[in-house]
């Protein structure tokens, strides 16, 4: 990997965090205040997803390295949580390297 696509790749997992981030908070958000559904069913449905998210967010983002760089964004690209501006700056290699339509994904 060039510097150039480690330094590329950072930005976009910082802006893919926040994308996901917020995407979740909403998901949350959209489940609490739904008054059709009883509090206590809010409320664990609220816990399975704060589950299910935190997984999600382990295997898109936890350990931070140039040798997980690839399959990071690779499954950042595949769920749509990349800046595709600075997707344009990354090597013609980096970029069919993490292509998600090459993986099937």
């Amino acid at each position: 990997m060039t510097e150039s696509d480690w330094k590329t790749f950072k930005k976009i997992k910082e802006i893919a965090i926040e994308k996901f981030c917020t995407l979740s908070l909403a998901e949350f958000r959209e489940a609490m205040d739904d008054e059709s559904v009883h509090i206590h069913n809010r409320y664990l449905l609220n816990y399975k997803l704060v589950q299910n998210r935190d997984k999600q967010m382990a295997l898109l983002f936890d350990e931070h390295s140039r040798s997980k760089a690839s399959l990071q964004l690779l499954a950042i690209r595949g769920e749509g949580l990349a800046d595709e501006v600075l997707i344009r700056k990354l090597s013609e290699e980096f970029l069919r390297e993490t292509d998600p339509k090459n993986h099937n994904w």
